[in-house]
């Protein structure tokens, strides 16, 4: 956890709020709003919208081709954020989602990043040798699966939509729900009935 701002700079970001709110750009409720917006974020979000998709077609297709709408359907506030890009893994194909150059992430509908996405030997990693981390993950993928590593940036932000696991058939999306994970999301484990 880190260690609380210091009173130097919870008095810099005072005076900032404050020029902000002086000159009409924002105000103090609606920062405190998008803090209570920011704060709600969770993998929850993400997961309901996997679980959706898992079992509405509709809604799978917008998924894949506009997440941000996808999110706002389901109530997660995405003003602001950069777009989101959803990667449905298939057959023989899984994705990996990774900030090469930072820790873009797509926080409206998974929170906040974890520390070791954030971490520079993640981001290292995971480009260099993808399977290898699966398989920290202890995710075992099968066989001739191709694993596709994507870019999250600045200007467009990803999670991964897994394939729904065998023996999940007559759950309902509070249950498909339970089993997608954080990790699943960005694609470094795998949904588990």
């Amino acid at each position: 956890m880190s260690p609380p701002p210091s009173p130097e700079m919870v008095a810099r970001l005072q005076r900032f709020e404050a020029a902000l709110a002086a000159r009409g750009i924002v105000s103090a409720a609606e920062i405190e709003a998008r803090i209570a917006v920011t704060d709600r974020a969770s993998p929850a979000i993400g997961a309901a919208m996997v679980a959706r998709a898992w079992t509405d077609a509709d809604y799978r297709a917008l998924l894949v081709s506009d997440g941000t709408k996808a999110a706002e359907a389901m109530g997660a506030v995405m003003a602001g954020a950069p777009p989101l890009g959803v990667l449905a893994d298939a057959p023989g194909l899984h994705h990996l989602v990774v900030c090469t150059l930072c820790s873009c992430y797509p926080r409206a509908v998974l929170g906040y990043p974890p520390h070791w996405y954030k971490s520079s030997a993640y981001r290292a990693r995971a480009v260099r040798d993808p399977r290898g981390v699966l398989t920290e993950w202890g995710t075992v993928l099968p066989e001739g699966t191709a694993v596709r590593v994507v870019d999250s940036t600045a200007d467009y932000r990803w999670m991964v939509l897994p394939e729904r696991p065998a023996g999940t058939e007559g759950w309902d999306a509070a249950r498909l729900a339970g089993i997608v994970t954080r990790d699943v999301l960005v694609g470094v484990a795998l949904p588990l009935a």
